[in-house]
């Protein structure tokens, strides 16, 4: 069966058709990243509006692309949520419009489930159950992957999640945003000089928080006299170091409690190099595996609601055909 997958929760427009036998056929990806950039963080009504001008071009190109007439769609996935309500409208109010002309199903996906699953499009993909760190700009989560449509959240964030964390570390060293990426390349030219905290680092719970973190970045930059380039560098890699120890340790032990021996990264910050070097090195020494989604699948994307829609026609998990998004929504 041929799915398309729609995703427009935040500040992506993606569109992706994925076919349960060849795989993945194609997708597209408008980020609206320059649009945001001089707000400092994602405008609502800016990024909605970005969404009705691309979402029909994006959709004909693949199309187009992919030389994939409309009527040999089997069914749409989309992005009901999380996410910014006016965002997720335009998709959810375009994937159903679509689907009643072709008289086909729809399948509403929860964003954090594409995240998820997004590991399983590779060529080895981890067998269920297996353990899931979701780490991204609104989410710092380790959750229990039971099967398609069963997931426990059993480690989460108190107040910051690593992404914010990234971003607003990012904007105190002038690096603008959105900022991880910029402060992981600045974090390869400095040195662990600065001493940062660990938040719950020996808490022995799953739950993260990262604000205090934040905030003793905002104490240190402030103590500077003169903020170098060179000391900007070495505050970034101390940063980066901090919060990839609380990230590896808190995997190690979400693994070592459920006895399960596979890992799956998803999300933005899945993405940050020193993380995935730091994961697949400790986790190795206990036998334990780790999967990464390709780079391009950590950031939000169509290809990943299209699989998950996939999956769930692969398991019998249709939904109903009810137009409505939901903006607040838990995995769980």
């Amino acid at each position: 069966m041929l799915v398309l997958g729609i995703e427009t929760s935040c500040d992506e427009t993606g569109i992706a058709l994925y076919d349960t036998e060849k795989g993945l056929i194609g997708h597209t990806l408008h980020s609206q990243v320059d649009l945001h950039e001089a707000y400092g963080g994602v405008v609502p009504e800016l990024a909605s509006r970005d969404h009705i001008r691309l979402i029909v071009p994006l959709l004909e190109n693949l199309l187009s692309k992919t030389k994939t007439p409309k009527d040999r769609i089997d069914a749409i996935a989309y992005t009901q949520g999380p996410g910014l309500s006016g965002a997720l409208l335009v998709g959810s109010a375009m994937a159903e419009a679509l689907a009643f002309s072709l008289e086909i199903p729809t399948i509403p996906i929860h964003h954090l489930e594409g995240h998820l699953l997004a590991p399983l499009m590779e060529k080895n993909p981890p067998a269920f159950p297996f353990l899931a760190l979701l780490v991204s700009g609104g989410h710092t989560q380790i959750i229990h992957v039971k099967k398609v449509g069963v997931y426990e959240i059993i480690g989460d964030t108190l107040d910051d999640a690593a992404g914010e964390a990234f971003d607003k570390t990012a904007q105190l060293l002038g690096l603008g945003y959105p900022g991880g990426l910029a402060l992981s390349l600045l974090a390869e030219k400095g040195h662990h000089h600065f001493d940062l905290p660990r938040p719950l680092l020996h808490s022995g719970d799953l739950n993260f928080s990262f604000s205090g973190l934040k905030t003793a970045v905002l104490n240190l930059v402030r103590a500077q006299t003169l903020l170098t380039d060179h000391i900007k560098a070495d505050i970034a890699c101390s940063f980066q170091l901090a919060i990839t120890e609380v990230l590896t340790k808190k995997c190690l032990m979400a693994l070592d409690q459920t006895h399960l021996t596979s890992l799956v990264v998803s999300g933005g910050v899945g993405a940050n190099k020193q993380l995935r070097q730091s994961l697949q090195e400790n986790l190795s020494q206990k036998n334990y595996s780790v999967f990464f989604p390709r780079l391009e699948f950590c950031t939000d994307n169509g290809a990943m609601i299209a699989f998950a829609g996939a999956m769930r026609l692969d398991n019998s998990l249709k939904h109903d055909l009810s137009f409505k998004v939901k903006p607040r929504w838990q995995l769980a």
